[in-house]
């Protein structure tokens, strides 16, 4: 279904006053119960690996889900990269526009250095002008990172385009918590690093887990900076915003038999190969060094 920004409009208006939602987060399983939910998991990943094929005439169209910190970003951009199709990160759209300095900057830059969620209104204003943009250069299909983060915006979406497959990653909240606090910026070339070298002992039956630091080149490394949102307290309200807004996004759309679940085992080189098999992308040499 072609996307005009006209009608993500209208439906983004007509939606966005109407509905809410919200679940409470459920007590912490147990060890039996956790093992039980990856065997489902993996029977879940095969049923959906049908789910590869987009419509005839157009590209992919998918979603990645995950908690802040989780590495949305990395993956989008790189499976971009592979089947040909634009990255959109709404974290990016909204730092653009705190950048341009417009008239929303002064309320987008309160609402992210306080780690909340940005209004629907808002969102939904960037991404139908990077969708109408993406319409203008030709472009067809789409990875959308950051986007939905409630059952409010997914339903939005839904009533505006089709979504094939919505890949959901998950990581340790230790790991995510060390990763968002070792996340650093290149000031001149705006090179995305971290720091943090998290090395996690396996226990109580779960796998241990390391990840390398993505350390910056010599040319960037007295450059760096940190960003305002980037501090343990802000990064804790943003995973417990997450973890009552964005969790239900979850069911909504495994409900429609389009979530693929994939917990991370560790760094890009540990994860990205197993990734792609289970998008049924292969893990050949010629598209892994794609994505490099």
């Amino acid at each position: 279904m072609a996307v005009s920004k006209p009608l993500l409009l209208a439906r983004a208006s007509m939606v966005a006053r109407g509905l809410c939602s919200g679940l409470e987060l459920g007590s912490a399983r147990g060890f039996a119960s956790e093992q039980e939910e990856r065997r489902r998991r993996r029977q879940q990943q095969q049923l959906l690996l049908p789910l590869q094929r987009s419509p005839e005439g157009r590209n992919h169209q998918w979603v990645f889900l995950g908690c802040p910190g989780v590495g949305k970003g990395t993956y989008a951009s790189r499976l971009s990269s592979l089947i040909g199709v634009p990255h959109i990160a709404t974290g990016d759209l909204v730092r653009d526009e705190l950048a341009a300095d417009g008239p929303l900057s002064s309320q987008l830059a309160e609402i992210v250095n306080q780690g909340k969620l940005v209004p629907d209104e808002i969102v939904m204003d960037l991404l139908s002008k990077r969708l109408e943009a993406r319409e203008a250069k030709g472009e067809t299909g789409f990875i959308l990172d950051g986007f939905p983060r409630t059952v409010r915006q997914a339903e939005i979406l839904e009533g505006v385009t089709d979504i094939d497959l919505v890949v959901n990653l998950k990581l340790r909240e230790e790991a995510l918590l060390a990763k968002c606090l070792g996340r650093r910026i290149c000031s001149q070339c705006g090179g995305n690093y971290n720091i943090a070298s998290i090395d996690i002992k396996g226990e109580n039956g779960q796998p241990g887990m390391y990840m390398a630091p993505l350390l910056p080149p010599p040319q960037c490394a007295s450059k760096m900076i940190t960003r305002s949102d980037d501090t343990e307290e802000v990064v804790k309200e943003r995973l417990r915003i997450y973890n009552e807004l964005t969790k239900p996004v979850e069911d909504f759309y495994r409900q429609r038999g389009k979530l693929l679940e994939f917990d991370l085992p560790g760094g890009i080189p540990e994860s990205w190969p197993k990734l792609l098999q289970a998008l049924n992308l292969g893990d050949n040499d010629d598209k892994r060094s794609a994505a490099a």
